[in-house]
């Protein structure tokens, strides 16, 4: 799971497994595999970030 900001400022979770793909029109949309979308206040670089750290802990946790 990823924290990430909605644009009312309400932070949320999302498990970073279900992101489709993300982008920046200028706002940064994420699009869920179940096709849901979600905008959030963080830039595009910030997300990828998050997803590479999520994914450094739990494949080095095993």
């Amino acid at each position: 799971m990823i924290k990430l900001t909605r644009l009312n400022s309400k932070e949320f979770v999302v498990n970073a497994e279900l992101i489709k793909f993300a982008e920046e029109t200028p706002d940064t949309i994420i699009t869920l595999t179940t096709q849901d979308k979600v905008v959030v206040r963080e830039s595009i670089d910030e997300v990828i970030g998050r997803i590479i750290d999520y994914k450094r802990l739990t494949h080095t946790a095993l």
